[in-house]
């Protein structure tokens, strides 16, 4: 039977699960096909208005018009679905009619692998995905907009809402694969983790990111340990790799590697997103206020703020230059994902699920133990990561072309989408009552508000030293030009 990435029981036994029933294996399956599909789909770029041909160094994707989400509107929501999301493409209702019935279609394929019949995973994964919309829908709407308020944060809500207010109902459980959605966006994320383009912002942003984030995570596990004696360790981890990484990325992926229980994921989850967008607003506005400069701030933003939308959205509040250095810093802190997800598994072998120490096993038998715990899509993550940098920086200009239409074009949306099936999946699944519960006490709230202070202190002396004291020229070359 195929788990959640934060298992459902209490003390999560590591079992042994068939290829086939494994939600890690059928999201690198997904991912795979999907990421081929839009390479494939590629097409020279059309001719130029002065009839040179670009088709040398520029192409375009033929998916690109075809996977989109509703548009703005402002007083009437069927303004979303009108228009046409590019142009030349079909009409924004024909390509949102057309992403829906992909999204269904590709995970039906999956929940087939796992065993459920395709006659009760449509119903559900249309209903999943419809509520996707809305949540997409709320999100867009001009007031909201202007607020930053993510679609993920209203995929949440809604599946919040309608498992705690209206009743989830049972047609719609067999599609409540919040792991298996999330882990396929989060390889998507690591094919869009191109390592020569991190490199453009150099040392300083390797040194905000790689050198403040294992302090803070160390940190604020052993504060939550020792002072705050939280008694889940497991829910401390998955508290501290969310709030030193990226937010609920990184908790998924953390979660997955220790066996936290869905509601100790719930729980970061819903801490992540309540704070990111009080921080989101509070960080431009301190920054502007003592009148930082747009460098030293935007690698403020990007080391704190969790999610990648909310710190491109804080970065834009200081200045375009704060805007690339903030999403540069957290692309770069993301790579740290698949690293955390590794020396998690590998250290919770030696911890039992009671708390007490493992037995003690011989080599063998703990590379087998450590490969079960492993997330597997992490290897998906990586893969990605590793194969689209190396065509982006090997072969011909055309090539680079190639890599950045696939990734900015059908590659970003699915992720997007990926991430909002997710949410409301989590959403659904999260009743506030065992959420409660299984909190016990403000304890994950202290460590939070604790960890991220720590985080937001450190930052700051990390951004500071690396781009005033280590590296100005880095700095002064950044507000002259940019990335």
């Amino acid at each position: 039977m195929t788990q959640h990435p934060a298992a459902a029981t209490d003390a999560a036994p590591v079992t042994t699960v068939s290829w086939r029933h494994n939600d890690d294996i059928w999201a690198m399956i997904l991912a795979a096909l999907l990421l081929l599909a839009s390479w494939w789909a590629n097409v020279p770029a059309a001719t130029d208005a002065a009839g040179e041909s670009a088709a040398a160094v520029s192409y375009e994707n033929a998916l690109t018009p075809w996977i989109t989400k509703p548009g703005g509107w402002k007083t009437n929501p069927l303004d979303a679905f009108s228009g046409t999301p590019s142009d030349g493409g079909p009409s924004m209702a024909v390509a949102l009619v057309a992403t829906v019935a992909g999204c269904v279609v590709v995970f039906a394929v999956a929940l087939a692998g796992v065993g459920v019949p395709l006659t009760r995973s449509v119903p559900g994964l249309l209903g999943v995905t419809l509520l996707a919309v809305l949540a997409w829908l709320a999100s867009s709407q001009a007031a909201i907009k202007s607020l930053q308020l993510e679609y993920v944060l209203w995929a949440f809500a809604g599946g919040l809402f309608v498992s705690n207010v209206i009743g989830v109902p049972n047609w719609l459980r067999p599609a409540l694969k919040g792991e298996l959605y999330i882990k396929t966006g989060l390889i998507f994320m690591g094919a869009s983790l191109l390592f020569g383009t991190l490199m453009k912002l150099g040392p300083p942003g390797i040194l905000v990111s790689w050198i403040t984030t294992p302090i803070v995570l160390i940190a604020t596990y052993q504060f939550g340990q020792r002072v705050l004696k939280i008694e889940s360790k497991s829910l401390n981890l998955v508290l501290s790799a969310d709030m030193s990484v990226c937010g609920v990325s990184a908790a998924v992926a953390t979660a997955a590697a220790c066996r936290a229980k869905k509601e100790e994921l719930s729980i970061a989850v819903g801490i992540s997103l309540a704070f990111t967008v009080v921080m989101m607003f509070a960080m431009p506005a301190v920054i502007n206020a003592v009148g930082l400069d747009e460098v030293l701030g935007g690698a403020w933003i990007g080391g704190t703020v969790d999610s990648t939308g909310a710190v491109v959205a804080a970065g834009e509040l200081v200045g375009p230059v704060a805007r690339d250095v903030a999403a540069s810093v957290k692309l770069i802190q993301n790579v740290l994902i698949g690293v955390i997800s590794l020396v998690v598994a590998a250290l919770w072998t030696r911890i039992s699920d009671e708390g007490g120490a493992a037995p003690a096993i011989g080599v063998a038998a703990g590379m087998a133990e450590i490969w079960k715990r492993l997330p597997k899509f992490v290897i998906g993550f990586l893969a990605a990561s590793a194969i689209f940098t190396f065509l982006a920086s090997t072969g011909p200009e055309s090539r680079e072309s190639m890599v950045q239409a696939t990734l900015k074009g059908p590659v970003k949306m699915m992720q997007s989408w990926c991430f909002c099936l997710g949410f409301v999946s989590i959403g659904l699944e999260t009743e506030i009552r065992r959420l409660a519960a299984a909190m016990g006490s403000v304890k994950p709230i202290v460590l939070y508000v604790c960890g991220q202070t720590l985080n937001i202190a450190l930052t700051f002396v990390m951004a500071y030293l690396a781009f005033r004291v280590v590296f100005p020229e880095v700095a002064a070359k950044l507000m002259s030009g940019g990335l």
